[in-house]
């Protein structure tokens, strides 16, 4: 792998991997704005990790659907 396209790959998981998660987002923002307790912190962090479950849970019944969608009919033979 060339030095450039190794850097560019670096780049795209460092940057990946500093994304914030939406629910931290949430969090973030009811502190600002509310002054939360340690108790609501605790609550919200232990709900991301919920939210992404709920996400995961998601995709693999869409992945689910699509496969069924793609299987083919049964043959009927014409006379």
């Amino acid at each position: 792998m060339s030095p450039q396209r190794q850097t560019k790959g670096n780049a795209a998981r460092k940057s990946a991997a500093e994304e914030r998660c939406p629910c931290l987002e949430i969090m973030d923002f009811f502190r600002r704005r509310l002054g939360v307790s340690s108790e609501v912190r605790q609550h919200l962090e232990n709900s991301r990790v919920e939210f992404l479950k709920a996400i995961r849970v998601v995709l693999d019944e869409r992945i689910e659907n699509l496969s069924k969608a793609s299987q083919r009919g049964t043959k009927i033979a014409v006379e």
